[in-house]
């Protein structure tokens, strides 16, 4: 038989080697509807996050490597209705937050601030619904009903040739690409940061390229509006804006008029504002015929 000493000590050894998932309620709001639980029983949320990092601090000094999700209320109570399960309880909790980290986003625990790991979680669970229904849009857009292509893998793929191109002739420098595309259910936006410090060819093998990819292409697939924008920055002299619109799936440059009315009006309002200090507004570059419209055009 171990002795009791030993057993504890295996034990131990053995919840450092198992990872923790945690959930984070990450505003007012979303830790208000929980407080309907009687089982759940903190009062108020800057206390709530202050010993969420504190059991955060805790897991990373013994070595428990730590990712955090983000939990719904609304999604949790629909979860516990769909399953079964009682909502007042922690297990249906530490349950239905194992299943959402699983499927959904979730970012490891670094030793980041949790005035920092807040916004950080928040951003990648916006980043994975965008992502995630920018690939239902593409899954729906089927085959070409002439040629029997796929839509949206012929989208994704011209898409891909396009910001290639876009990056390979901005050249070296720190460039961001954004990309907005309207849908039916919400408004489409993807950021993509790419540092080209070598005139190598521009690559796209990140997860955040993938995303973008994938956005793009759903506003190419589906011929809707939408716009790209890229800015480029360098060691030395102004950033570089330049612009494109999405016009029945292809990618037409705007003119340096284009881009300079773009950036100096207020979107809201159609009021005029200043233009940005240390900026230079340039045409789009002419992407024809690789210009990210679908071969089943």
């Amino acid at each position: 038989m171990a002795h009791p000493t030993n057993t504890t000590a295996l034990r131990h050894a053995l919840r450092r080697e198992a990872p923790t998932t945690l959930g984070l309620l990450a505003d007012e709001h979303d830790f208000a509807a929980m407080r309907r639980y009687r089982t759940f029983t903190f009062h108020d949320h800057p206390t709530y996050l202050r010993e969420t990092e504190r059991l955060l601090r805790i897991l990373a000094a013994d070595g428990t490597h730590t990712t955090v999700t983000l939990f719904d209320p609304e999604d949790y109570a629909a979860y516990c209705a769909e399953t079964g399960l009682d909502p007042d309880t922690r297990a249906s909790r530490t349950r239905y937050t194992a299943e959402i980290a699983a499927r959904g986003a979730r970012v490891p625990y670094t030793g980041q601030p949790i005035e920092d790991l807040v916004p950080l979680l928040v951003n990648t669970a916006v980043r994975h619904a965008t992502h995630a229904y920018a690939t239902l849009l593409l899954d729906e857009a089927g085959p070409c009903a002439d040629c029997g292509q796929d839509i949206g893998r012929a989208a994704f793929d011209q898409a891909s040739r396009a910001v290639l191109r876009i990056l390979d002739l901005a050249g070296p420098g720190a460039h961001q690409l954004v990309c907005s595309v309207p849908a039916a259910d919400e408004h489409l936006l993807a950021v993509l940061r790419t540092d080209r410090t070598v005139p190598d060819p521009a690559r796209l093998d990140s997860t955040e390229g993938t995303e973008f990819l994938t956005v793009l292409a759903a506003g190419i697939a589906r011929d809707t509006p939408g716009g790209l924008v890229l800015r480029t920055s360098g060691p030395a002299g102004p950033d570089r804006l330049r612009g494109w619109r999405l016009d029945h799936g292809r990618l037409v440059p705007l003119t340096e008029a284009e881009v300079f009315n773009a950036y100096c009006t207020d979107a809201d309002t159609g009021e005029p504002l200043p233009p940005e200090h240390g900026v230079e507004y340039h045409a789009g570059f002419d992407l024809a015929p690789d210009d990210g419209r679908p071969t089943h055009h």
